[in-house]
């Protein structure tokens, strides 16, 4: 049997151990699909960390994109899905029958399983993101249309459904991007990213990116994407940073914060970038990463709306690729974004993540 190289965390913050699995035919319901790109994410880090408890060993990672090689006629026949397809695998598996799946919100189920919680001691062994080949069940796999290119797909194929579903639960809220003026994007790692061109394709007239501190290079990035101006608070602080919204909101703050930086601190800072009847979306504090003090009255006098957001659906992984589709001036932008690694790099990949060396980070084929 063929074996191939996984990167298996085995305990939290600990470095990952690159391990041989045998290649093994996918069982019913599971498809066997060879790596093209896999991200590291944000979340990954909090899982290394031990903010998100999983079982260990472990192979993480959520972002996979591969071709599949192998799955059984009947699951190629129910789900569309043929070997040579390109596809990107959907982390989230959700109940199908608590109150909210039922009522078509799966997203937020309250049961919600992952793909990549197996145990890699068990056949087939390479549920997660982190290695040469990935198996997952063909109803979490999305295929990825053949004009895309699927490395270029993968920068945002956590983050560009996260930030979708997040503003699909701000329309339903009753806060439509057409109305507004200003919005500020705090943290501009790959969701703060694809939130700043996300809102500039939608014709949002200013968006302001706020990080902690100044990044030449990102920063940069941010402008080409459209951001009408990149602050940080180490900088300009947060009066200074008001100032500037208000430059470009004729006199008031916010119209929406959209918090993304997963930095506990942002949160009332953010709460205070905006205008009364402002909009907070806020799904970039997705662990426990410490306490922080807010004034509930500015809530309260404000009338502000929060919105937290952090799973998202097979419907938003179509939506991203659709807005993929309508948006092809994006792609040379997009394509600049990200960093690449090989399996068996996985250590330095990951210091350069949390060094935030790199805007996006992705494993890739060995060459």
């Amino acid at each position: 049997m063929r074996k191939v190289r996984a990167a298996v965390l085995t305990a939290t913050n600990r470095p990952f151990e690159i391990q041989e699995f045998e290649l093994t035919n996918p069982p019913e319901g599971m498809a066997k699909i060879r790596l093209i790109a896999s991200g590291i994410c944000g979340t990954d880090v909090h899982i290394y960390k031990g903010k998100i408890p999983v079982n260990m060993p472990a192979i993480i990672g959520h972002e996979f994109i591969g071709e599949v090689e192998a799955l059984s006629a009947s699951d190629s026949k129910q789900y569309g899905i043929q070997a040579g397809d390109r596809v990107i695998v959907d982390i989230a598996c959700p109940c199908g029958h608590c109150r909210l799946c039922r009522a078509g919100d799966d997203a937020n189920c309250v049961h919600m399983g992952v793909t990549n919680g197996g145990d890699p001691a068990i056949a087939p062994h390479l549920y997660g993101g982190y290695a040469e080949y990935n198996y997952s069940p063909v109803k979490n796999l999305i295929k990825i249309p053949s004009e895309l290119n699927p490395v270029m797909v993968d920068v945002f194929a956590c983050a560009g459904p996260t930030v979708l579903h997040a503003f699909q639960l701000a329309e339903k809220a009753g806060c439509k991007l057409r109305e507004i003026s200003t919005a500020v994007i705090q943290g501009l790692g790959p969701v703060g990213m694809f939130a700043l061109l996300y809102l500039k394709a939608m014709g949002v007239p200013n968006v302001i990116a706020v990080t902690g501190s100044r990044k030449e290079e990102r920063d940069q990035y941010a402008r080409q994407l459209g951001a009408a101006a990149v602050l940080s608070m180490a900088d300009d602080g947060q009066e200074g940073i008001l100032a500037v919204i208000e430059r470009y909101n004729d006199g008031l703050a916010a119209d929406l914060v959209f918090e993304s930086s997963g930095n506990p601190r942002a949160v009332p800072q953010g709460l205070g970038m905006l205008r009364n009847r402002g909009v907070y979306l806020i799904p970039g504090q997705y662990s426990n990463s410490g306490a922080v003090e807010i004034e509930p009255q500015k809530i309260t006098f404000n009338a502000l709306h929060l919105i937290g957001s952090s799973q998202y659906a097979v419907e938003d992984v179509k939506a991203y690729l659709q807005f993929l589709q309508n948006n092809p001036q994006l792609y040379a932008a997009i394509d600049r974004l990200h960093t690449d690694y090989s399996v068996p790099q996985i250590n330095e990949a990951f210091q350069a993540v949390q060094a935030g060396k790199n805007i996006k980070t992705l494993l890739v084929p060995e060459r």
